[in-house]
């Protein structure tokens, strides 16, 4: 059993409350369980009970065994002095307050409906890696407005995590949107395995010099593959005329610009496991033409109206040299930026940029549009959002997917079934309350 269990079973009051009295004798009644507190502290706060004759305000914190107070410490914290009850499965000890007062405590053990018991170990059974839902055998006669609402409130728990990180970035760059769009894309050019490196090298090359050779495709080309590391004459390099040419390039802007030392080395970049569409040189030829055709990164992507004006936005031609290269010196045909990339792009950058910006400037209609660009888009399969689709779940575009993902991640896998909506309406389904 987890802490979180009892923590439903109090915020719900799913137990029996006949003749509900603490360890020590006293009867109790429950006139407000409190709100459950997210930070430091007890569990709850702002509850109202009355033990025998007297009310009390104050906090309940709730553990499986009493003795779990003195395991956590709470005996030296005087943010615990407020606990006016302590609520636990096993009332195995008495627990005192810093002044030496004891703390009634309300044992649960006896009190709670052994059909709830059964289905809550029925879900934490289930092995972690054996199915992607945990509740996949209790499941069936769960409404589908209760799955659309839980995989909803998880989407959007997920885009607004991926907007705090816009958030923090775009205090870390001194609060220019215009830099915050150019660092959100240069990471995600990195999709996934290159996102780390692509973020470091926006760091290496400030935006400031970008924009002063955005409008020179082969400057721009030399700044960004000399600071990633790529123009480093090898055996493959070595006669190459076009990396020549970006070599001298470089040479005269770094020193310009005093960028010694900055650079990244070419053994930073993941190649392994990637198909040579992915490969690193490709994406940042891809990055540079975007640069280089759309010198408004920002009002660009906070403007466009639809899914369509955002493609177009991201279909911007490479540098001939670069679509028969998959990396320096190494000739293969190369395909452009494809339509599901693009679609990625507008999921992890777009839509958390947009929100972020909406966040700042204190318009939360922006939000439900920004949303609304992930119903226009495919929705994406993977092995994950099939077991859901298989399960019944939704899953027809961009929206779906992305609520699914946040699903599996944010409750399935970490097993917070007392959070989720599913899980609450499965335990609620198969108790019997006495």
């Amino acid at each position: 059993m987890q802490e979180d269990f009892l923590h439903y079973v109090w915020q719900h009051q799913y137990f029996d409350k006949a003749g509900l009295h603490t360890t020590g004798g006293e009867q109790i009644t429950v006139l407000k369980p409190g709100m459950r507190n997210a930070d430091a502290g007890p569990d709850f706060l702002n509850a109202r009970l009355q033990l025998g004759e007297v009310e009390w305000n104050g906090a309940v914190e709730i553990h499986i065994r009493a003795s779990d107070w003195h395991r956590h410490h709470h005996q030296h914290d005087p943010k615990y002095d407020q606990v006016v009850l302590h609520v636990v499965y096993e009332a195995d000890q008495p627990v005192r307050r810093l002044d030496g007062s004891e703390v009634p405590a309300l044992a649960l053990a006896p009190r709670l409906a052994p059909e709830l018991l059964r289905t809550y170990e029925r879900l934490m059974a289930v092995p972690v890696l054996a199915e992607v839902l945990p509740c996949v055998p209790l499941l069936g006669g769960v409404p589908d407005i209760t799955r659309i609402s839980m995989a909803e409130r998880a989407l959007l728990e997920r885009v607004e995590q991926k907007a705090a990180v816009v958030a923090e970035l775009h205090q870390q760059l001194g609060q220019d949107w215009e830099a915050t769009a150019y660092h959100a894309l240069a990471a995600a050019f990195g999709f996934q395995k290159n996102s780390e490196p692509l973020a470091r090298l926006a760091k290496a090359l400030p935006l400031a010099i970008v924009r002063r050779h955005r409008h020179d495709a082969r400057q721009l080309e030399a700044l960004l593959f000399g600071q990633a590391g790529f123009l480093a004459e090898t055996e493959e390099t070595r006669t190459d005329a076009y990396l020549t040419g970006l070599r001298q390039e470089f040479e005269f802007l770094r020193h310009k610009y005093s960028l010694h030392g900055t650079a990244l080395a070419a053994h930073e970049w993941n190649f392994l496991r990637m198909r040579p569409a992915n490969f690193p040189p490709v994406r940042l030829a891809q990055l540079a033409a975007v640069l280089h055709a759309r010198p408004a990164l920002f009002d660009a992507l906070l403007s466009a109206a639809d899914v369509p004006t955002l493609l177009r936005f991201f279909q911007a031609p490479v540098a001939e040299y670069w679509r028969g290269h998959y990396r320096p010196g190494v000739p293969g045909k190369v395909p452009a930026l494809g339509k599901s990339s693009m679609q990625v792009l507008i999921t992890n950058v777009v839509v958390p940029l947009r929100v972020a910006y909406a966040r700042h400037v204190g318009q939360p209609e922006l939000v439900e549009s920004a949303v609304a660009l992930l119903s226009q888009l495919p929705a994406e399969h993977n092995s994950l959002t099939d077991a859901y689709a298989a399960q019944g779940f939704e899953h027809r575009t961009a929206a779906d997917s992305q609520g699914l993902l946040a699903l599996h991640r944010g409750y399935c896998a970490p097993r917070r079934c007392m959070q989720c909506a599913i899980g609450s309406r499965i335990l609620q389904r198969n108790m019997a309350i006495r």
